[in-house]
């Protein structure tokens, strides 16, 4: 009788690429769901049982690897040639045994698909032997890392000190990449909580905090900043220097620019994973000239006769 592919993902309503973090809480809220002690559906029983399975699976790391790797095409994979070696050099082997209940409830119906796929010898042992003492892995840890624009810029490295559980401390060497953002997160597998039972250590996730820069805002790849130019500069036209992550560059103010109007400076912005760059995006702030002169006041007179027939209000309702 054929074996019929769960959807693990599908069961807990998840996407593919779902975090452990995204994994955890649709586990949680559908096992509180369907627990038979709280729901009354005549499903609940089964219901929960699917979800602790899909649970079982896709919050262990290894398991999860087996599973994403061989797909819903599994059999074919999985048995190829018949001789019960799958993709990857796993050996499959179909038992009888069930596996042990993620809640501590003692034994749990796991699916033939599970059994199929997870109930192979490990160290010498079966299913039954991993339910007496079965390996986990350890629990994601998080870490905050504040870094400054320019290493955000640049790219750079950091030492952090860690220690794990009641262990001694060490030291771990983290690159940070060109271009990171703020709120990036960069994972450091097997640098989280100790497994038990011989299981892997958990991941480390460095969640980036960029400071703020106080000339560049960012957007995506690109920058953008407000650059002041005084008065005759916007009337008259002129080339001021402007600040970018590389440096300043020379930019060329066309005559009669307007209070706010933006210039591209473009490859001026950040690094892309791409290995191009964002751009530089520049909006000009008309800075009024102050503790004006006789002679100027006497000038901006003259300038205001000429022009008195403008009225910048006109298309005002």
């Amino acid at each position: 009788m054929p074996v019929e592919y769960k959807d693990y993902y599908k069961t807990l309503g998840v996407k593919k690429e779902a975090t452990p973090e995204e994994i955890k809480r649709a586990y949680r809220a559908l096992a509180r769901k369907h627990h038979p002690d709280v729901s009354k559906a005549p499903d609940a029983s089964k219901r929960f049982k699917e979800v602790n399975e899909a649970h079982e699976v896709l919050s262990d790391p290894e398991k999860r690897i087996r599973y994403d790797q061989l797909g819903p095409d599994w059999e074919r994979h999985a048995n190829p040639g018949g001789n019960g070696q799958g993709r990857g050099g796993f050996q499959w082997v179909r038992t009888g045994q069930a596996g042990q209940d993620p809640f501590g409830g003692g034994e749990a119906d796991f699916s033939d698909f599970f059994r199929t796929l997870f109930g192979e010898a490990v160290n010498g042992g079966t299913a039954g032997d991993r339910a007496r003492g079965r390996a986990r892995a350890g629990a994601d840890a998080e870490h905050e890392l504040e870094v400054t624009f320019t290493d955000a810029y640049r790219g750079a490295e950091r030492t952090l000190e860690l220690r794990r559980d009641e262990g001694p401390t060490r030291s771990l060497n983290v690159k940070i990449p060109a271009g990171v953002r703020d709120g990036q997160r960069i994972r450091l597998a097997r640098q989280g909580g100790a497994g038990s039972g011989g299981g892997p250590a958990g991941d480390l996730y460095l969640r980036i905090r960029v400071r703020p820069h106080p000339f560049f805002a960012r957007d995506a790849d690109d920058l953008r900043a407000d650059l002041p130019v005084a008065l005759h500069e916007a009337l008259l036209g002129s080339e001021v220097s402007v600040p970018t992550p590389r440096g300043r560059v020379a930019l060329r103010i066309p005559p009669e620019t307007q209070n706010g109007r933006t210039i591209r400076l473009a490859g001026q912005g950040m690094p892309r994973r791409d290995g191009g760059f964002g751009d530089l995006f520049v909006t000009v702030k008309i800075v009024l000239p102050q503790r004006l002169s006789d002679r100027e006041r006497e000038l901006i007179r003259e300038l205001a006769t000429s022009r008195a027939d403008d009225d910048p209000r006109k298309d005002l309702l």
